[in-house]
């Protein structure tokens, strides 16, 4: 299967959203209730969110016969060149074909000073947790996240580049 990665514009939006709409209710489901779902989408992926996370942060999408599939979203490097990989998704039936990994390395390559990347996943979610293992990231500490109400059991993971 051939894709490309690049940088995201104003006018994915749209697409980005329903990728995140997709990918979140399938690697949530049975641990995120539909409801808190739905009401963070709405409030992390609305239009002006969006965009304020586009000027603000770094994003990839993954793009397969000019449909976007997947999204990497990375925040600023802070102090000591670490960033926060702050969302990584695809569409389910595009999991598991490298894609996820071209994301990920895509941020390695253009975050110009990046040492160290850090992101929180919840422990249920085998899809990511595995993910991550298999690409060097370490769990450096768990703790619980009151999301919207529902506690989830979290952990930090670090991969240092």
């Amino acid at each position: 299967m051939e894709y490309i990665i690049r940088e995201m514009q104003t006018e994915d939006i749209s697409q980005v959203q329903h990728v995140a709409k997709t990918s979140w209710n399938s690697t949530y489901r049975g641990i995120i209730p539909l409801e808190i779902q739905e009401s963070f989408l709405k409030t992390a992926y609305n239009d002006k969110m969006m965009q304020k996370r586009l000027e603000h942060s770094f994003f990839w999408v993954a793009e397969v016969n000019g449909e976007i599939v997947g999204y990497a979203n990375f925040s600023a490097i802070k102090e000591e060149g670490k960033t926060e990989l702050a969302a990584i998704y695809l569409n389910p039936e595009y999991q598991g074909k490298g894609i996820g990994t071209a994301l990920l390395n895509e941020g390695i390559k253009q975050l110009d000073g990046v040492k160290e990347i850090y992101i929180d996943v919840e422990k249920d979610n085998n899809i990511g947790t595995r993910f991550y293992k298999a690409k060097g990231f370490k769990i450096v500490s768990e703790f619980d996240d009151d999301f919207d109400g529902h506690i989830l059991k979290t952990v930090r993971m670090v991969l240092k580049v």
